[in-house]
């Protein structure tokens, strides 16, 4: 409605078309990166996004300091107080009350730590929920490793309409295992060749596990990401490498 406001993000391409074809209401617009053109932007103060300035107009309304991580989750800040502003809510009060957020489940949620191995579960299921989520957790772990385990299950996926993208989204993590589930009318082996080494196939959730097994060592974090169940692959690696 043209008394409504729609919040976007500047750098978004897929939204610029779909607005190009019509807007009505007010446009504010949001920027993880310094703006002059844009209402809202972020200034971060740890590399991994946990801490960040907002900046309204080009004054900061004040810091963010909480638990998420990833550029992703610092664009989605700024549209949370941008929204709350909206409807009267003072951002340096929306700033405050991030901090209190303690995130929701599947969203890099850490399940366990279990002899020094960090374990999460993650709903990503396209590239670039993939490509956030491990800078995210790149920028907060430095050189540690990193295994992405990673289902192909949303539509999109099982489709293949991201497969020339899925090797460049993995590219922070040290090793990649990808599960084949049965049905997949494609193959990862492209996937893997296009990793440099760092990816493997595997069709059973048992020999996933007992590849992390042996592979995981202390500080080693282990990312897990589908968007449905997966066997119960998370608690099973958890009661396998506590033993």
């Amino acid at each position: 409605p043209n008394n409504g406001r729609v919040i976007v993000p500047e750098a978004d391409n897929n939204i610029a078309e779909v607005l190009q074809q019509g807007l009505w209401s007010e446009l504010e617009q949001t920027s993880t990166e310094s703006s002059s053109a844009v209402e809202w932007c972020s200034e971060l103060v740890a590399a991994d996004g946990s801490e960040f300035v907002v900046r309204f107009q080009g004054q900061a309304v004040g810091t963010v300091v909480w638990e998420q991580t990833g550029q992703h989750n610092v664009c989605n800040a700024l549209a949370a107080i941008a929204a709350a502003r909206h409807v009267g809510v003072r951002a340096e009060v929306a700033v405050e009350a991030l901090a209190e957020f303690a995130g929701v489940k599947r969203r890099m949620e850490l399940l366990g730590t279990p002899q020094g191995v960090s374990v999460y579960d993650d709903f990503a299921h396209h590239p670039t929920a993939i490509a956030t989520t491990l800078a995210g957790l790149r920028a907060k772990v430095g050189k540690e490793k990193i295994i992405a385990v990673i289902e192909p299950r949303s539509n999109t996926m099982r489709l293949g309409s991201h497969l020339d993208r899925l090797a460049q989204a993995t590219q922070q993590a040290d090793q990649i295992i990808w599960y084949q589930p049965e049905g997949l009318d494609w193959s990862l082996d492209q996937v893997v060749a296009a990793s440099n080494h760092r990816a493997v196939v595997e069709s059973d959730t048992g020999k996933i596990i007992e590849r992390l097994v042996g592979g995981a060592t202390e500080e080693t974090h282990i990312v897990i990401m589908s968007n449905g169940g997966f066997e119960g692959i998370h608690q099973r690696l958890i009661n396998a490498l506590s033993l």
